[in-house]
């Protein structure tokens, strides 16, 4: 009965498709509740398996009803998963919880290149964010100049998303060395934010996780969400041989800040490993083909991705971006997201498509063909 109430509660909020779109394009999360495919939001649909879910059912009764463990001890959690002292882990609520320490609370002056995740800039107070502009239009970034602009600007924090959002595009372990070597002698910490790299080729390669002894300025941020599939739950973690910065980050964060249910998850994640791994590679094939057919489509640039996602350039004679993403969504059901509100040239000619199925991106690759070329309203 409840179920219904709250089903006919937000029904009525739209009685039309446009309607529909103009609130769902407001919000923040919990589209479940909309029916509606999204491909706005990018993580893994292969993960968690089903023992899981089994498995926090069975308990549901403790991890309701129970204080969960702290810090210290989630982090040793988080460690086991990772391979790493727990000294050196701070375990957020998401990855946003530590970015909002990060940029709101201990960065005085933070450069970020851009466009990349809005929440970086968005958590620092007024004045005290730089944004460098990528490359355009490859969207590469010069490290070189990256370091030179934040010695310039005298930053103490830079921050780097590997592979990048929206761009999905990967930057060179050399080059984040390279860069983390130039911004040590000007006291810079370097942020490599890594929520992403799950879905990189030779992910262990290219991690800096094991290399982090050699760089005391140098710290990885990671959101569990996206690789692991489990957004609802709110795990992220920050990760530095540098203890004294460790230290900052985490008498930003209360006692109780990561749930039951996240905890328990934790706890049994190691037993998964072989199942996570496996669904990378899936997501990574699907991803390829997805790459394929959205390239072939005429007048598309496509940027080769790294991560679940794909940053497209639309064809000239198309639709805009945001025409683009509410046409999707009225006519077939399927949201998007557009660049508009992103720090970059020709914003509103890019679209940012998560990776689904193989069936469902063929589905989408029709939809758009379909609502691209429309005459706009």
């Amino acid at each position: 009965m409840r179920s219904g109430l709250n089903m006919s509660s937000l029904e009525n909020k739209y009685k039309t498709q446009t309607e529909k779109y103009e609130y769902i394009s407001k919000q923040h999360g919990g589209y479940y509740r909309h029916n509606f495919t999204d491909r706005a939001y990018l993580y893994n649909l292969y993960f968690p398996p089903k023992a899981v879910f089994t498995h926090l059912k069975e308990n549901i009764h403790n991890l309701v009803l129970n204080y969960p463990m702290a810090q210290n001890a989630l982090a040793e959690l988080v460690g086991d998963v990772i391979h790493q002292p727990t000294e050196r882990i701070v375990v957020g609520n998401g990855g946003a919880e530590i970015i909002k320490i990060l940029s709101g609370h201990l960065a005085k002056k933070i450069i970020v290149p851009v466009p990349s995740f809005n929440e970086y800039a968005n958590a620092a107070p007024k004045g005290h964010v730089v944004e460098f502009p990528l490359e355009f239009p490859s969207f590469q970034l010069d490290v070189d100049k990256f370091a030179a602009e934040a010695i310039k600007v005298k930053a103490d924090m830079a921050v780097v998303v590997t592979p990048n959002n929206p761009t999905s595009l990967l930057v060179p372990k050399a080059d984040l060395i390279r860069l983390a070597q130039k911004l040590e002698v000007h006291n810079c910490m370097l942020i490599i934010d890594e929520s992403f790299l799950d879905f990189a080729d030779n992910k262990e390669e290219i991690s800096l996780e094991q290399d982090l002894d050699k760089y005391p300025n140098m710290a990885i941020l990671k959101s569990m969400s996206k690789a692991y599939g489990i957004c609802g739950l709110r795990i992220g973690y920050l990760l530095t041989a540098n203890l004294d910065f460790a230290n900052k980050v985490r008498n930003e964060i209360h006692i109780w800040n990561i749930n039951g249910f996240a905890e328990e998850f934790l706890r049994i994640l190691p037993q998964f490993e072989q199942e996570f791994k496996a669904s990378c590679e899936i997501v990574k094939s699907d991803r390829d083909i997805f790459y394929k057919k959205l390239s072939a489509i005429d007048g598309m640039t496509v940027l080769k991705p790294d991560a679940n996602y794909i940053f497209c350039r639309l064809p000239d004679v198309a639709l805009s971006g945001p025409e683009v993403t509410k046409q999707l969504f009225i006519k077939h059901n399927i949201y998007i997201k557009n660049s508009v509100g992103k720090t970059q040239p020709d914003a509103d000619r890019y679209i940012r498509i998560a990776s689904r199925t193989n069936a469902e991106n063929n589905k989408l690759i029709e939809a758009l063909i379909d609502v691209m070329f429309l005459k706009s309203e």
